[in-house]
């Protein structure tokens, strides 16, 4: 197979999936219709469509790039990103699908009555879909440059990868919608999963041990690529363990300490149940129990993902190494044996076992893990414009097909700013300064999710007492105290703490519930507290009950005489 012939398969798998997008779009200008897919999808189907969301670049090339690159310190990457579901499986996904709602903003300005909080959580859920939607234009750029190697119309082949990219995705986001969206998203992630299966099958075909060759690379120095005086060369990887060593490949770090390690993992951990394109996917369920269901399956699904990942960056690690002084066009991509981008792990490994075809697979693979991680994060902009800004705070009186279609314009400019940012990145640069450019960038969007939304969502499921202003309190100091973290580990990062700062999670996110918790106490709970709480954690009886209750107060007010009835305390209630 010609490197041409596999961007054509690329392109046709592309236009496969607008076209399915196309076939099952909404028919109905319904904001149900776009936004959830009518709340009609299936446990595994949603399972399915949510690990097309979660598993991203960042896991496809990310993760075994991180292992490549830094061996042990990697592999928190993947525990991180797998037991991110736990918390959401035991205190968020039920009782915030038996609420309802749009979307993460839509369901906290519900449930605690404020316009205000709304606009908060808007504001947070931009920044979090921005940090996680550059990387993965980042990476089709990067894919595009190794499988295809020229660009188009004047652009360079990582431009190019950017842009076709971004304009794909958006075109099928904005004609598709949710419904369109789930159905592509399964499909690619059974194609992801089939794909590193198949490669994994082949690695160890070829007589890979994984146990043998963690214990060869552990045998010297761990050696990484290093750009000075605009000359490659390996240089050890100091251990942030011990001062006076080299890190080693089947040791922790190399990267991280002990404290550092720990914050990578609760970062990742808390920031999963704050991310809008996944959580929103909730929404969809039937039912709560139907969104527990789904939740178990999602946690199986990402145990092997990312066992399999952990196993091919090792596997990529040893391989090239061997073969890179009998294989020239290794040449060009590393450095005595080594990459010197580490996203071109898998790609590498990939053509490796079965030459363009491999390459081929694998590159059509990550691109589909960019399209459909890009499409679930656009859809989550889209909400929080469409949905939960315009209609909900601009104009209430909008119609259905105005609704929608300021989502589909916010769809177009979310990808607009997305590209033009991934534009003026250079991969080559960013691996100098990170271990895995794609996967540090995405733990920036996990950083700020766990640090602002996670707190404040837990705290409006399980605490009563939780106010608007507490929540917005709590979103400010959440995500200012990440982000200022962020920016001075990225003025300083000669700093030796430079590192702990970039996952500032378990700094911020007790800040943000002190805030909030500080506040709540001051500020008085909405006053239909009791019904709230009944549509979070009640059974289905209990809501019966309670709009049957509503409905015989109406109705009783409704024929009570107007001298019977009495104000409530200023409050424009009649009692």
């Amino acid at each position: 197979m010609t490197v041409d012939l596999a961007a054509l398969i690329a392109t046709l798998a592309g236009l496969t999936m607008l076209a399915l997008a196309l076939a099952v779009r909404p028919r109905r200008a319904s904001s149900i219709d776009f936004y959830l897919a009518g709340q009609r999808i299936g446990v595994v189907t949603n399972a399915l469509a949510i690990c097309g969301d979660y598993f991203s670049a960042a896991s496809f090339l990310g993760v075994a790039a991180a292992v490549y690159v830094s061996g042990l310190d990697g592999v928190w990457y993947a525990a991180g990103f797998a037991a991110g579901f736990v918390p959401v499986l035991l205190f968020v996904a039920a009782p915030m699908r038996r609420f309802g709602q749009y979307s993460l903003p839509d369901f906290l300005g519900r449930r605690l009555v404020s316009d205000q909080v709304r606009l908060a959580a808007v504001g947070v859920v931009q920044i979090i879909v921005l940090s996680y939607l550059i990387p993965q234009a980042v990476a089709s750029g990067i894919t595009w440059s190794l499988l295809v190697g020229s660009g188009v119309l004047g652009l360079d082949a990582y431009a190019t990868g950017v842009v076709v990219a971004t304009t794909t995705i958006a075109g099928l986001v904005a004609f598709g919608g949710m419904r369109g969206t789930t159905w592509t998203q399964a499909l690619q992630f059974v194609l992801m999963m089939a794909v590193l299966v198949w490669l994994a099958a082949m690695v160890l075909g070829s007589g890979f041990s994984y146990t043998g060759a963690v214990e060869d690379l552990s045998r010297q120095p761990l050696l990484n690529p290093v750009l000075v005086d605009g000359q490659w060369q390996l240089q050890p990887v100091r251990s942030a363990l011990q001062s006076d060593a080299p890190a080693r490949f089947d040791e922790p770090g190399a990267r991280y300490s002990v404290l550092g390690q720990t914050m990578l993992l609760i970062t990742l951990m808390l920031g999963t149940a704050g991310l809008p394109h996944v959580m929103n996917r909730y929404f969809t369920s039937p039912t709560g129990r139907e969104a527990r269901r789904t939740t178990v399956w999602v946690l199986g699904a990402a145990g092997v993902f990312y066992m399999l990942a952990v196993m091919l960056g090792t596997a990529a690690r040893s391989v090239i190494e061997q073969v890179a002084d009998t294989t020239p066009w290794l040449a060009d991509l590393t450095v005595d044996g080594v990459l010197r981008i580490p996203e071109h792990a898998m790609l590498t490994l990939g053509r490796l076992s079965a030459g363009q075809a491999g390459l081929a697979t694998i590159a059509i693979a990550a691109l589909v893990a960019v399209i459909s991680t890009m499409a679930g994060l656009l859809l989550a902009a889209a909400a929080s414009w469409g949905h939960d800004t315009f209609a909900g705070v601009v104009n209430r009186r909008a119609t259905q097909a105005q609704v929608v279609l300021a989502g589909r314009l916010a769809v177009v400019g979310t990808a607009a700013v997305a590209a033009v940012v991934a534009l003026q990145l250079e991969p080559a640069s960013l691996s100098a300064l990170f271990p895995s450019a794609v996967a540090t960038m995405v733990t920036w969007a996990f950083a700020v999710a766990g640090s602002a939304l996670t707190p404040v969502i837990i705290l409006s499921i399980w605490w009563r007492r939780t106010t608007a202003a507490g929540a917005v309190a709590g979103l400010f100091v959440g995500s200012g105290t990440a982000i200022t973290m962020f920016l001075i580990a990225l003025l300083r990062p000669d700093w030796s703490v430079a590192t702990l700062l970039l996952t500032p999670t378990p700094v911020a996110a007790p800040c943000a519930i002190i805030a909030a918790v500080v506040v709540s106490l001051r500020t008085e709970v909405p006053a239909d507290l009791p019904e709230l709480w009944v549509r979070l954690h009640g059974t289905a009886a209990d809501r019966a009950a309670e709009r049957l209750a509503r409905l015989t107060i109406r109705s009783a007010e409704a024929h009570r005489p107007p001298s019977d009835q009495v104000r409530v305390g200023g409050t424009g209630r009649w009692s």
